[in-house]
């Protein structure tokens, strides 16, 4: 591609942007035997009518060309010979008109197929995404490497119905060609070879322009997704406030602007030149065409051929040289969409590490003996420090343990090493002596119940909110309505205009937003619903008052009776709550015991302890 590179401008648009050669996009086609095949799945009848519509629509273009033929043949005898008998060519102009309304009965089928399948296709092509979305490992959405390859992937959802469409209708335009190189070959077969010359140019153009604009999207994707999240945030409720407190709108808007200039930019320089040469190539097109049309003028003139069959031999080959060049171009956009296709399978090839054995042990009911941390560490992917190290302890069952200690300590990351969210980088967890990795991950979160101090707000119903703690019994409306009350979110609730059934959050119609706290108290009534083995609280009442956290906390003193249950909280009148607490500080194990235990040892509880209380004198 050096010629190509030094005619068209050697320096591609965009920087650090990947150059595929002719191989890697010929490559790239062999994921269009899949892609076919997940498209024949989705409805296997609808897919075998398209093909049946497409065969029929291929050998219409060489049937009104000969029938054009003819009739012109025979106006030409009529008028030469006087003859007054119209009857054959009526009978010739019905098959044409015949001929003209399958067409278009055709084309509309074809296109209302594509439709519907290429709907359905996307529909299909989202569920999977989310599923397979579902199975990976939390660690793997934290990796901005992995986010570029589920943003293509998502945009290829969508997209993946032209893609289809080229497919199948280059399958069509190419029975088309042979249809018509049929009937150029009877007559003068050199026609095709001056044909190649004039189309090849274009084509190899276009592949090359293809590839820039491939590599020009493939390369911006951080930056893309960049501008979404500028968008969304420089215009949504979830932000507004910061937005107008903080003056931000300028600097979202002029980084905004920054971005997308540059982005226009590359693509203009890209567009221009490819415009430009397409025009070039265009011309010479045109050029072969009527060098062919003046022969065969020629040849009419000297008596070799009819006017019908210059008629016929004309029309098909400027019909072939518009399928030639559409068969060509599209092939490089077939090539350029296998590509992005090449996007979408290798999200589908990535892999989570936690997942199911084969010889998985049941999850004990009840928790026997508890959890075992043994010399446990965790370090987050592409990073150097440890964000949690040298743990030993016992959480012991039915024991309520308080974690304790300043902000990035490691107690989320703690939470989710239980939950297994996270598999330790060294040591091990076991649950009654069994190692975590060996249960049942899904067996294992269902008799989990976390509530996170970032949990989702879910621009659902607020039976639904209360619902996701144990979504399986969404339809069951009396559990819902206890778990409401334990949490203090029927007094929320029942303030609202349709109740149980309204939408909360301003994202959708008719949608009512809710304060932090009284978020706070649909997503407690998460933990309620859950009814786990193990319930972990992370930060539950940060936005609750006074009153509200301690009514909150006798109810889940009683809801946790029997259970396991784990606190995160930096309030210390709501760790006193605790049979035990442990103490961490920059990943590592500090002190643990009881409240009066660990203010009688006078050490680092003791410390922090003495701080808050200060702020309360």
């Amino acid at each position: 591609m050096a010629f190509w590179d030094n005619l068209f401008g050697k320096k591609p648009p965009g920087q650090g942007k990947p150059q595929l050669s002719v191989q890697q996009r010929v490559s790239a086609l062999k994921h269009l035997p899949p892609f076919l095949k997940m498209v024949w799945k989705t409805n296997p009848r609808m897919a075998f009518i398209n093909v049946v519509l497409r065969l029929f629509r291929a050998a219409v273009p060489l049937a009104v060309l000969y029938v054009g033929q003819l009739i012109i043949d025979e106006v030409v005898r009529l008028s030469q010979t006087n003859d007054k008998l119209l009857g054959y060519l009526f009978t010739l102009i019905a098959i044409e008109f015949g001929l003209a309304v399958l067409s278009d009965f055709l084309n509309r089928g074809i296109a209302l197929i594509d439709g519907l399948l290429g709907d359905l296709f996307a529909n299909q092509s989202s569920i999977r995404l989310m599923e397979h979305a579902a199975e990976l490992d939390l660690d793997q959405f934290e990796d901005s490497a992995f986010y570029d390859k589920l943003e293509r992937a998502r945009r290829q959802t969508l997209s993946r119905t032209i893609l289809m469409s080229q497919v199948l209708g280059q399958m069509q335009d190419i029975l088309t060609m042979i249809f018509l190189a049929a009937g150029l070959i009877a007559f003068y077969p050199w026609l095709l070879l001056l044909l190649l010359i004039a189309v090849l140019p274009a084509f190899l153009g276009e592949s090359h322009f293809n590839e820039r604009s491939y590599s020009l999207v493939h390369g911006w994707t951080p930056e893309r997704r960049e501008l979404d999240y500028l968008r969304q945030t420089g215009a949504s409720d979830d932000t507004a406030k910061e937005v107008k407190i903080f003056g931000l709108s300028g600097f979202l808007v002029d980084r905004f602007r920054t971005l997308s200039s540059q982005f226009y930019k590359d693509n203009e320089k890209l567009a221009i030149r490819r415009a430009g040469w397409g025009s070039v190539f265009a011309a010479l097109g045109s050029a072969g065409y009527y060098g062919a049309y003046v022969y065969l003028l020629i040849q009419t003139v000297q008596g070799q051929v009819s006017l019908g069959q210059l008629t016929f031999l004309s029309g098909s080959f400027m019909r072939l040289r518009g399928l030639l060049e559409s068969v060509l171009n599209r092939f490089t956009s077939v090539a350029e969409g296998a590509l992005y296709l090449q996007d979408f399978f290798d999200f589908f090839e990535l892999q989570p590490r936690i997942r199911r054995q084969a010889s998985a042990p049941s999850f004990p009911k009840p928790i026997r003996h508890g959890f075992t941390f043994e010399n446990v560490g965790f370090q987050y992917r592409n990073s150097e420090k440890w964000a949690l190290r040298h743990l030993n302890f016992t959480l012991h069952a039915g024991e309520k343990l308080a974690l304790v200690g300043e902000n990035g300590a490691g107690k989320t990351t703690m939470v989710k090493l239980l939950s297994r969210l996270y598999d330790p980088t060294e040591g091990r967890i076991l649950l009654d002596g069994i190692d975590l990795r060996e249960y049942d991950p899904a067996d294992l979160r269902r008799e989990i119940g976390v509530i996170f101090q970032d949990f989702v707000r879910f621009q659902m119903s607020a039976g639904t909110n209360i619902a996701i703690g144990r979504i399986e019994e969404k339809e069951n409306q009396p559990r819902i309505q206890t778990s409401a009350q334990q949490s203090l979110a029927d007094t929320v609730i029942a303030k609202l205009p349709e109740g149980y059934d309204q939408v909360i959050g301003r994202r959708f119609n008719k949608g009512v937003d809710l304060s932090g706290g009284e978020w706070q108290k649909i997503a407690l009534g998460r933990a309620y619903m859950r009814d786990a083995q193990l319930l972990i609280l992370d930060e539950p009442t940060a936005a609750l008052d006074a009153r509200a956290e301690h009514e909150v906390f006798q109810r889940f003193a009683e809801l946790t009776k029997g259970k396991t249950a784990v606190l995160i909280s930096h309030r210390f009148s709501t760790v006193r709550m605790a049979d035990r607490i442990l103490v961490i500080e920059n990943g590592q194990f500090v002190e643990m015991g009881s409240h009066e235990e660990l203010i009688a040892k006078g050490t680092r509880y003791a410390e922090l302890f003495r701080l808050q209380a200060k702020g309360y004198l």
